[in-house]
């Protein structure tokens, strides 16, 4: 077998488990909330519209921005909790993924459950009022039953469209099948890519499956396919969770940000765990000011950030000192602020930077930022995702005058492949990055030393700052990962042919460098 299948393999038990964990969840939740307002729908047109109106409206925002929207908020309502109670609420993971997903599912629900019951024969209402039925009676005895396959239906739609949508969830830290999605494409494993979507479309097509048994069963009084399908519900729901009660216990919650060097040292510090005996969560794909929050939070245990990120991103600093200094107050400002450790630095950096191909730089006889931003105008730059939105972009822009003919925003992965193709000039790289020798790319220098140092530091989560296991298993790592050694690693998960997995290139820097234990 392929080994990058025999990969997707051996992830599928946990990925799928947390998937079927989150989808059943949201879903029994949305029938829970849809159907009693289904029935005061029906019962009262004043109301009416604006149900129907506010679902279909939740429809209008897509499924990652909705995602998202709900971590401020909870993020808000965890430093109220804990002003009041001294317990917060988790704002990444799992609970703004269910409160998402849950809205998502309520619109189908709520449509069918609506039509189901105004849509009943008249004849058939009179009749139970008739006998002397109570409205209670009548909408449990009569109304319930009739409109049940119309519900069901709806209930089916509502499913295939939590499963497909949970697949986003992890882009704010809830594992799923979308962490083959998101990680396949930012690493150009397409093969994780597509394992991930046929795996979710398997799921959805076997509970839509169920379901439709169910609803045939309430359609035609047929108890026999009634009980089938809820039968097979509950079976394939119990067997799909099984990894989650084997893998009970402690567990190191360990964050990355959303490119391959981050997927890398993710890799490398979890296996530093697991040869400690403990077992590790992964939470991928996340953006700066996400993972920092959320460690400070403890949604996650433990991360790698730099320390430009950190200095203008959340001391909000806009000077340069030197690397050491920058360091001491780093660590001494995030530990008096938010009670977060920084443990330590990897011993390699990787900042900011500006990239240009070498023909293309030495056509417009282009070296140095200041060289860039005369013939910027005529320009086109290509940047990572958040790039533009940083404090380091205004402050690059603003000592150079940079002003771009034309400014776009990439995944890292294709905005590497942007450039080589000729549809952008220039690009946000990162120093460490092994495409920028792999892709002959010029690094521009910055004489004016507008963005800061970018050294790799490892961060702990305020309820680890004394965690022994922790320390132990990462500080061996601390000042051992040269430059040269990362750019080899990330070059390995990078590169057109033969490209090696996040978890090959972690081995290959444990090998390397001949750390402890590995």
């Amino acid at each position: 077998m392929n080994e990058r299948i025999a990969q997707a393999f051996s992830l599928l038990p946990n990925y799928l488990a947390q998937h079927v964990l989150l989808s059943a969840a949201a879903l029994a939740l949305g029938v829970a909330l849809s159907l009693p307002l289904a029935v005061l729908a029906s019962r009262y047109a004043r109301i009416r519209w604006p149900i129907l109106a506010a679902a279909s409206l939740v429809q209008t925002i897509p499924g990652l921005a909705l995602l998202a929207l709900f971590y401020p908020l909870l993020l808000g309502l965890s430093t109220l909790t804990k002003a009041l109670v001294g317990v917060g609420v988790p704002a990444l993971g799992f609970l703004p993924s269910l409160s998402a997903l849950t809205l998502y599912s309520m619109l189908p629900i709520l449509r069918n459950g609506v039509a189901g019951l105004t849509g009943l024969p008249p004849a058939i209402l009179e009749a139970a009022d008739g006998v002397g039925m109570t409205p209670r009676q009548r909408l449990f005895r009569v109304e319930a039953p009739l409109a049940a396959p119309m519900v069901m239906a709806g209930v089916r739609t509502a499913a295939v469209w939590t499963i497909g949508a949970a697949t986003l969830s992890t882009a704010v830290g809830q594992t799923s099948l979308g962490n083959f999605i998101f990680s396949g494409l930012q690493t150009e494993n397409w093969i994780f890519v597509l394992f991930g979507c046929a795996a979710a479309a398997a799921l959805a097509l076997t509970a839509d499956q169920l379901l439709g048994l169910v609803e045939a069963g309430a359609a035609r009084r047929d108890a026999r396919r009634f009980g089938l399908g809820l039968a097979g519900l509950a079976l394939g729901t119990a067997a799909a969770l099984l990894p989650l009660f084997a893998a009970a216990g402690k567990t190191y919650a360990i964050g990355a940000k959303n490119f391959s060097e981050q997927f890398i040292l993710s890799e490398l510090i979890s296996e530093r765990l697991a040869r400690a005996g403990v077992s590790v969560r992964h939470t991928d794909g996340l953006g700066s000011a996400v993972a920092f929050r959320a460690l400070a939070s403890g949604d996650i245990d433990c991360y790698v950030d730099y320390s430009g990120t950190l200095w203008t991103n959340v001391l909000e600093r806009r000077d340069s000192p030197p690397r050491e200094a920058m360091l001491a107050e780093l660590s001494r400002e995030l530990k008096e602020r938010y009670g977060v450790t920084l443990l330590g630095a990897l011993g390699f950096e990787n900042a900011y930077a500006l990239a240009m191909r070498a023909d293309r730089a030495a056509a417009l006889k282009t070296r140095t930022i200041a060289d860039l931003a005369r013939e910027a105008p005529q320009l086109k730059l290509g940047s990572d995702l958040e790039f533009l939105s940083r404090p380091e972009w205004a402050a690059l822009r603003d000592a150079y005058g940079l002003r771009f003919g034309v400014e776009r925003s990439f995944n890292p992965t294709f905005m590497y492949r942007a450039l080589e193709g000729g549809e952008v000039d220039v690009i946000s790289a990162f120093s460490s990055d092994g495409r920028i020798a792999a892709q002959k790319l010029v690094v521009l220098a910055d004489p004016k030393h507008a963005i800061p140092a970018y050294d790799a530091v490892i961060l702990l989560s305020p309820q680890r700052a004394n965690d022994a296991v922790l320390k132990q298993a990462l500080e061996p790592l601390l000042g051992a990962i040269p430059v040269e050694r990362m750019r080899e690693a990330n070059f390995m998960v990078d590169r057109d042919a033969d490209k090696a997995s996040p978890q090959d290139a972690a081995r290959f820097l444990a090998n390397a460098l001949r750390l402890p234990g590995s």
